[in-house]
C-alpha cells in the first residue's frame, strides 16, 4: 500500500517572515536617517524567524496525517487499520456523534481542516482532521481492505 500523507503545516510562514525582515533590513541600509542599532537587528533576525520556525515545526509534527501499513497516525496518536469499521467509513458523510474526540488530541479541529468521522470496531468514534476528506476516505478504505486481506486465518498453511 502506498502511504497517504497530509503535512500538518507549511514552511511558507517562515519564508514570508524572513523575506519581510530582509526587506526591512535593506530599507534600513538604503534609506537615509537614523539606523536601527545592530544589536536590535541581530535579536530581530534570530528571535522572529526562530519563533515562527518553531511554530511551523510543531504544526508539522502534531498535525501530520499518515495512512500506511501500520495504520492511521495523526501526530503521535495511531489507530491500527484492523480497528477501523469499514462499513461505517463508507457511510461517513452521514455525520458523527456529538462530542467525538479529535484524533491527535486537540479540543477542536485545527483551522482549515474538516473532521472525517471514524468509527472503530469497538464502537467508539473519533474525528480525523483532514484537508481532503474524500482522498483520506479512499486511502483508509484501501488500507482497511489490505489489512483485512492480511488478517490471521485468511492465509493458507503455506502462506499463499
Amino acid at each position: 500500500m502506498d502511504p497517504y500523507v497530509e503535512p500538518g503545516g507549511s514552511w511558507r510562514p517562515l519564508w514570508a517572515v524572513t523575506g519581510v525582515l530582509g526587506l526591512f533590513l535593506v530599507w534600513d541600509l538604503v534609506l537615509p536617517g537614523p539606523d536601527v542599532p545592530p544589536l536590535l537587528w541581530l535579536v530581530a533576525l534570530i528571535a522572529v524567524p526562530g519563533t515562527v520556525a518553531l511554530g511551523c515545526l510543531s504544526a508539522r509534527r502534531v498535525w501530520t496525517l499518515r495512512v500506511d501499513d501500520d495504520g492511521l497516525a495523526v501526530g503521535r496518536e495511531q489507530v491500527p487499520l484492523r480497528d477501523v469499521d469499514a462499513a461505517a467509513l463508507r457511510d461517513a458523510d452521514r455525520g458523527v456523534d456529538a462530542g467525538a474526540p479529535v484524533l491527535g488530541g486537540a479540543w477542536s479541529l485545527p483551522r482549515g481542516r474538516t473532521g472525517l468521522p471514524l468509527r472503530l470496531t469497538d464502537g467508539r468514534t473519533a474525528l480525523v482532521p483532514t484537508r481532503d476528506p474524500a482522498a483520506l476516505r479512499a486511502a483508509l478504505l484501501a488500507g482497511v481492505a489490505d489489512a483485512s486481506d492480511r488478517s490471521p486465518g485468511t492465509e493458507g498453511t503455506l502462506g499463499t
